[in-house]
């Protein structure tokens, strides 16, 4: 009896919840409900029709026509902002042959501007009808029908002798040039990989030697070109060795 007695007037106690255990608890809800949020959030961004690409602008080129270009990128405007990256651009223009990288820049709400980086072109190289432009590498980046519409070189021999190491050494030369020195230039060749001569548009000659010291060699025909004219009249600058540069007459 007295045993009942006891189970009737018994309570059970609860203890606090230790604050510990309980900022947990908070910052655990807390946490979720904000990776909800996120989720939601990404998932309006991404499909939302306000961020469709709509429009694309590009940078302006030298070598690749504006209308090629833009027309290549337009699969993008399937995407939105938050899709594209600079790899799908890439992928789309692999094929213009004057293009080294792209970059692509969001402009929202549905802009798009894609930055552009070219090859540049150092000489041109007779073929058929045509004068094919050429990067340092011998890459070919577009072509022209009328020679003086490109302020290059000429590259004598053609394209019979890409892969040699005289072209390659004419080509080095000419890349280190600055372009004021570059469009003046008519002619470049190379009976050797040590005898490369350049040809000026106004008939003086360039006789640079090895592909070595290309940078000094150019220094020193800048100045040299800066020069008052002389009379008799100097025919050709020898830069073949840039601490003791010559210049002919004759």
């Amino acid at each position: 009896m007295s045993q009942d007695s006891s189970d009737e007037g018994s309570s059970v106690l609860s203890f606090p919840e230790p604050p510990r255990r309980r900022r947990r608890r908070r910052a655990l809800i807390v946490a979720s409900a904000t990776g909800a949020v996120v989720l939601i959030v990404m998932v309006l961004v991404i499909f939302t029709p306000l961020l469709q690409i709509r429009t694309i602008t590009v940078d302006e080129t030298r070598l690749t026509s504006h209308e090629a270009l833009v027309q290549a990128l337009e699969p993008l405007k399937e995407q939105t902002l938050v899709q594209v990256s600079d790899e799908d651009a890439r992928r789309l223009v692999q094929d213009l042959p004057a293009i080294s990288d792209v970059e692509v820049v969001a402009v929202p709400p549905s802009g798009l501007h894609v930055k552009v980086r070219e090859y540049a072109p150092v000489a041109v190289l007779k073929q058929g009808g045509s004068f094919v432009l050429i990067d340092e590498s011998g890459r070919s980046l577009g072509s022209v029908n009328n020679r003086s519409a490109v302020k290059l070189p000429l590259i004598e021999g053609g394209n019979a002798d890409v892969n040699s190491d005289v072209f390659g050494s004419i080509t080095s030369v000419l890349s280190s040039l600055p372009e004021e020195v570059l469009s003046k230039l008519k002619y470049a060749s190379a009976k050797s990989a040590d005898s490369i001569r350049l040809q000026l548009e106004d008939g003086r000659r360039v006789f640079w030697g090895s592909a070595d010291q290309n940078e000094a060699k150019s220094r020193v025909l800048q100045v040299l070109l800066r020069g008052e004219p002389s009379d008799p009249p100097i025919k050709e600058f020898d830069v073949s060795t840039p601490e003791r540069p010559v210049t002919r007459t004759d």
